[in-house]
């Protein structure tokens, strides 16, 4: 159950930052432009599998997208929130279709299931 409710809370996740950046008006080529950028973050993994699993939980984590909007909000908020929307919407995409968070032990163990 526990597991399921994650797959489901990255869907609400997901879903709710769709509509705030719709009702945002950004650009959804920026949007097209961003959506896979936090993907970047498995090149970690070509270093082995500890610092591929530090960096690609770094890019997968909900809090990086929230800090960029709190600390840049105020110098840039017309390209912060958009950023911070879309790195949050491909997070819950992620969960929703099972990618959780790594763990160290290789790239298939997360804590959503093994994939």
């Amino acid at each position: 159950m526990p597991k399921l409710l994650l797959h489901f809370e990255g869907i609400a996740v997901a879903a709710a930052g769709l509509w705030a950046y719709h009702h945002l008006g950004a650009s959804w080529i920026l949007f097209a432009a961003l959506i896979l950028v936090p993907d970047l973050s498995m090149l970690g993994y070509l270093a082995g599998p500890v610092s591929g699993a530090r960096l690609y939980n770094l890019g997968h984590t909900y809090l990086l997208p929230g800090l960029l909007w709190l600390c840049l909000s105020f110098l840039a908020p017309t390209i912060a929130l958009p950023v911070a929307l879309i790195w949050t919407i491909h997070i819950g995409i992620d969960r929703a279709l099972g990618f959780g968070l790594k763990y160290e032990s290789g790239f298939k163990d997360t804590h959503l299931n093994r994939v």
